[in-house]
């Protein structure tokens, strides 16, 4: 089966992930959770994301705040895709982040969302989008999801 990795550059970044539940739930989408940091776990990471494909991993979404090297580390690791959500967790308010995950150098490209809630959001809303490019089942919960006005 089919599954997102959410990988989250530290503990203390579980609370934003919380706005994203509902919206994972009602796409029906599968995914695990890591807590595994670019710079504190960068071996474990690297182990992680090496064998991510063979363990049904097909989408990465990378939350990170500060420096935020981690969605960009995971796109220079992989194949797949992956989303980057910049978080605010310094007095810049996430804009550093944001810059961070946003300049990859070309070739090395990661989807960059809003920063902190917004962005966890729409990455769960765009991994439903991408899997629906090959299942019918993400194409009529994004109609649905349209019909509530794209919220919920």
């Amino acid at each position: 089966m089919k599954k997102i990795a959410i990988i989250l550059g530290s503990k203390s970044d579980l609370d934003v992930l919380e706005a994203a539940k509902k919206y994972l739930e009602f796409f029906d989408l599968p995914h695990e959770i890591k807590i595994l940091s670019a710079h504190r776990n960068h071996a474990e990471l690297q182990d992680y994301i090496e064998k991510a494909a063979e363990n049904g991993i097909v989408l990465i979404i990378a939350c990170a705040g500060m420096a935020a090297h981690l969605p960009g580390v995971i796109a220079a690791m992989t194949h797949l895709p992956v989303i980057g959500v910049p978080l605010d967790a310094s007095s810049l308010n996430g804009v550093d982040a944001l810059y961070s995950i946003v300049q990859m150098p070309k070739g090395i490209p990661v989807a960059t969302m809003a920063i902190g809630k917004a962005g966890v959001i729409n990455a769960a809303v765009y991994a439903a989008k991408i899997f629906a490019l090959s299942d019918e089942n993400y194409v009529e919960k994004l109609k649905e999801f349209k019909k509530l006005g794209y919220k919920l």
